[in-house]
């Protein structure tokens, strides 16, 4: 039997993998929506973490939910920023 840790790790591992070979796969013109599409599930992971922080649990998934707060956090804001530049590059210049 395979201890859960180790299976654990392997999903992490599998799946940074697989993420940064999709990365690497997107074409230029998709980014700005695939980006879209990532601040949505940022955000989704950000309520969550939010209500698991509101708990009041002293326990070491209090201090996960506080990392995933922050690191959602700064995930949806630098997203939404470089959407902005991105999109402001295909206004008319007046």
């Amino acid at each position: 039997m395979i201890p859960i840790e180790v299976f654990l790790t392997f999903i992490l591992v599998l799946s940074i993998f697989l993420g940064f070979e999709l990365i690497n796969k997107v074409p230029a013109t998709l980014h700005t929506p695939l980006m879209s599409g990532a601040n949505a599930i940022s955000g989704i992971t950000l309520v969550g973490a939010v209500g698991l922080v509101g708990t009041g649990d002293g326990d070491p998934s209090k201090w996960l939910a506080v990392g995933a707060v922050a690191l959602a956090s700064i995930n949806v804001v630098g997203g939404y920023l470089v959407t902005d530049r991105m999109l402001s590059m295909f206004k008319k210049k007046g």
